[in-house]
Parts: structure tokens; sequence; C-alpha cells
């Protein structure tokens, strides 16, 4: 596992070239975005993922200023190598960024402790195991993220073979390196532009995780916590657990990540407060509930034993309560996010360099 990795950059074919002149042509106007981080687990990304942890939000509110009527899906491949713990984890692509947070929560870096991993695998699984959606209305990326090249020793399908099937599906394959490690480099570069994508190295710990403070943190994180308890778990036992999961994850999280949570569902079309299945009052607000005809066991508490009339009336209440407070907290992350831009404009170079703010500028550059 220790060989060491000398290739000579390969070139780039015309299925590549006919990608990137995709790109270039591309309109603002995706009507779906998808998503897949493919991130090296072992343990010296330990620092980079802490900080992906919570930047995340932020990482997706980006998506959502470059496409705000997207439809947005997002998958997370965690990979090491053999004879560690596990060699590829996948979360398979969704809407439902609430439930990729909380998966993302759950990652720890370990293992590893030489080179290369088992990258080829991590990528043939993003390109080739996740459900793209095919059509030219939708937008596809990858980002692979890592420190260390992959093992060409194994027997699996190598990384020219899987982005050739990459450029086939029209999927950009970026490669984001942590570190400065010579092998990997020449790698990530080849991946990078056999992949119609980005090279962008970054340092090992994925760069400071800027905060920038304004003067509407405060009231906006007031305004979420009472929009928060606006949310009402319906349906099965299993979805208002996770419902109620998912909720306990937004009241635990650091207000940086609170506020970058409340930016990008306050800019969504779809107004929700929590993604995935389970909200009542967003299915209502939706027009997706049938009130009359839901089986008692199903509704909110709240609504269990009530008449047909006192169901409708109570659900109206509580649409125009929520529609009120998104309404309040849209105009503040505006303020908010004007006050932002300025600010990072005075940053430091190096801020601009970390994990969190070169993927941003990369997925403005390729949605639009």
């Amino acid at each position: 596992m220790k060989t060491m990795l000398k290739l000579k950059m390969c070139a780039l074919p015309a299925l590549a070239l006919g990608m990137l002149a995709t790109q270039a042509q591309a309109s603002a106007g995706y009507k779906r975005v998808e998503v897949a981080f493919v991130l090296d687990s072992t343990g010296s990304m330990g620092d980079l993922i802490e900080g992906a942890k919570r930047k995340i939000w932020s990482i997706a509110g980006s998506i959502v200023d470059a496409n705000p009527q997207a439809d947005i899906s997002m998958a997370l491949v965690t990979y090491r190598d053999r004879d560690d713990e596990y060699v590829v984890k996948t979360t398979p692509l969704s809407e439902d960024v609430q439930g990729l947070y909380g998966k993302l929560l759950k990652v720890e870096a370990d293992g590893g402790g030489d080179t290369p991993e088992s990258v080829n695998e991590a990528l043939d699984k993003a390109i080739n195991s996740l459900q793209w959606t095919s059509g030219p209305d939708t937008r596809r990326i990858v980002f692979l993220v890592g420190d260390a090249p992959p093992h060409m020793d194994y027997n699996e399908t190598k990384y020219p073979a899987i982005l050739k099937e990459a450029a086939q599906k029209k999927i950009i394959v970026n490669a984001v390196e942590a570190g400065d490690a010579e092998d990997t480099m020449q790698v990530w570069k080849d991946i990078a532009q056999l992949g119609g994508g980005r090279y962008i190295p970054i340092p090992q710990d994925g760069g400071a995780v800027v905060i920038i403070e304004t003067p509407y943190d405060a009231e906006i994180l007031h305004l979420q916590r009472e929009l928060d308890g606006s949310v009402v778990p319906y349906g099965s036992q299993a979805q208002k657990a996770e419902i109620t999961g998912k909720m306990g994850e937004k009241a635990a999280a650091a207000p940086s990540v609170a506020l970058d949570s409340s930016s990008f569902y306050a800019k969504r079309s779809k107004k929700e407060v929590v993604t995935g299945a389970g909200d009542y009052v967003a299915d209502a607000m939706s027009g997706g509930l049938a009130t009359s005809t839901m089986a008692d066991k199903d509704l909110p508490d709240e609504l269990k034993g009530k008449s047909v009339a006192e169901r409708e009336a109570w659900t109206k209440a509580k649409v125009a309560e929520r529609g009120a407070l998104q309404d309040k907290i849209a105009g503040l992350v505006a303020k908010r996010d004007a006050f932002v831009t300025g600010e990072k404009s005075k940053q430091p170079k190096a801020a601009r360099d970390s994990f969190d703010a070169v993927v941003e500028d990369t997925l403005k550059t390729q949605l639009n």
C-alpha cells in the first residue's frame, strides 16, 4: 500500500471536450442540480471533514444562489482502503439535504496511515451506482476530495475508464487535493482534466473556516427558532420519528451552521423548514394534503379526534403563521447575504482558498 505513483497526464478526450462546451453553453436555469461529494475519510482528513460539517449548508446555499428554482439533490460517498473499517460507504442522491447533513455529522476520520487509498472504487460508486438524472435540464457535478492517490494495483476499474463513463453521462468531476503530495497532485490534475472539471489545491486541514458575524444574526436565529417550532410531525411512527430527529439536529447546530441553514431554506423556491417527508404544515402549504380523508392515526397529535372543519381552521392558522415568519426571515437573509458578500471581499487570500470557498466558487461557475 506504500507504492508511489508516477503517471503521465492523459490526453483530454473528445467526450470531455464536448462536456466543457456544454458547460459553457449552459443557461442559468437548470431544473435540477445533482452534486456528489466523494470524500476520503482516513485519519489525515479529520480537520477537513470537521470543517465540511460546519459549512455544508453554506455550500448548499451557493447552489440555490445560482439556481433558486432548481430541485437540488446531494450525495455523499466516503472511502478509505482495504483492511480499514470500511472501503466505501454511499449515501444516495436525495433532495433531503437535512438528511445528508445528519449523515455527514456521523462521518469520522479514521484508518489510513499509508498511501494509496481506494479512490478508484469510490469514483466508480459515485459515477455508476448513484442514480443520476439524465437530460439537458439537469446539471451533474462530482467533487473528489482527498490527499492520497488511487491504488492502480488492485483488480478493479481504473479512473481513466470511469471518467470516460462520467463524460458519457455528462457528469463533471472536480478534484480537490488536500495537502501538497506530489503523487496525488499528478493524479488529481489528470482526474480533473479527464472529468471536464477543476483541479483545486487546498491546505491539508481544509483551510480556515471563516465565520462572518452580521447585525442580522440574532434576529434571524430568534425567528428561526419560532419557525422550527411550527414543524408538526405527522404520518407513520417512523416518519414522525425521522422528522423529530432532524429537528433535534437543527436545534443542536452551532449558531453559524444554523444561520447558513436558515439562508438555504429562505432562498429556495420550495418553502420548507426541513427537507424530507413528515412536516404537516409544509405539505399543507404545497397543497399535498387531503386533510378531510386522512386517517386519524396519521394526523398530528393536535388534530386527532377533531372534526374536518376544526382540522381545516387549525391548518389555515398554522400556514398563515409560518408564511409570515418565512417572509420576515427572507428579508433579513437578503440583508445578511449583502453584508457577508461585502465582508468576504475584504478577506485575505487564505480564506478564499478554504474547502468551502473553493467548492462554492466552483459551483457558481459550473451552474452558470
